[in-house]
């Protein structure tokens, strides 16, 4: 409360000085040839001069530093926006392939809504917060494989590749769980036989790169989510200048590679 006072008075006071300066402007350009006589008038003039352009300067100074906070305030609601979309999409579509395995295997679907629950903790928990430890993503990422292992009755070759000498430096939750998703939705889903998931982690001091790679069926006309372009958004305004983000199609396998400047 004080200290809203004290804003408040130092506000008027900013404006009081404004409006004092331009109501002797006003005067000087009414009575310029009454004042053009007095003796001192040229220095006073100067002094004037010198106090308007201080005043112009702080007002820029204050307007653009709102706008820069503006700007800054704008970008963080729109990454929260999005951070909250990722949980949704993702047990939205887990959601989907447990309701079909409920009748056939409902003791495997016990377990897998148990798995879920883990997962679902971290990610309405974890995933809300600005930063987590890597360690965590990594964690959370081999839940995710381990579950889909869980479901499938078919043979899939998965690959998880964990090089990384510091865990504990400090990333945005649930980025590299959207490339993950990917893979498995429109490749090992997609596939009866032969399907595969490559994925790598590696960090070389402060950066961390996450690489994966999976087969797919180029027969497969099914549209790309809103997962990849909630991602791209998303590094853009939390990593701006401090990513790479590329992908790459051959031979029916979709490759795509991520790093990160921490």
């Amino acid at each position: 409360m004080i200290t809203k006072i004290k804003h408040i008075r130092k506000l008027f006071t900013v404006r009081n000085i404004r409006l004092l300066l331009l109501v002797i402007g006003i005067i000087i350009v009414l009575f310029n040839d009454v004042f053009g006589k007095i003796e001192g008038f040229i220095e006073f003039l100067f002094l004037y001069f010198i106090s308007v352009c201080i005043a112009v300067a702080h007002w820029l100074f204050v307007n653009i530093k709102f706008i820069i906070n503006l700007k800054n305030e704008k970008a963080k609601t729109e990454l929260m926006h999005l951070q909250s979309q990722v949980n949704p999409h993702f047990f939205f579509n887990m959601l989907n392939n447990l309701y079909g395995l409920v009748d056939k295997d409902s003791e495997k679907a016990k377990a897998l809504i148990l798995k879920l629950s883990d997962m679902m903790r971290y990610s309405i928990y974890e995933g809300q917060k600005e930063y987590v430890t890597l360690a965590k993503e990594i964690d959370f990422i081999q839940n995710y494989i381990e579950l889909h292992k869980m479901r499938y009755h078919k043979n899939i070759d998965l690959k998880f590749e964990i090089d990384v000498d510091n865990d504990l430096l400090k990333i945005m939750p649930l980025l590299f769980i959207i490339l993950v998703e990917n893979a498995f939705k429109h490749g090992v889903e997609v596939l009866r036989n032969d399907a595969f998931v490559t994925i790598a982690i590696k960090t070389i001091q402060n950066k961390v790169t996450f690489s994966i790679q999976n087969n797919f069926d180029s027969e497969d006309k099914s549209v790309q989510g809103i997962g990849l372009e909630n991602l791209k958004r998303r590094l853009e305004l939390a990593y701006p200048k401090k990513h790479e983000y590329s992908t790459l199609i051959e031979n029916e396998v979709y490759s795509a590679k991520l790093s990160i400047q921490l």
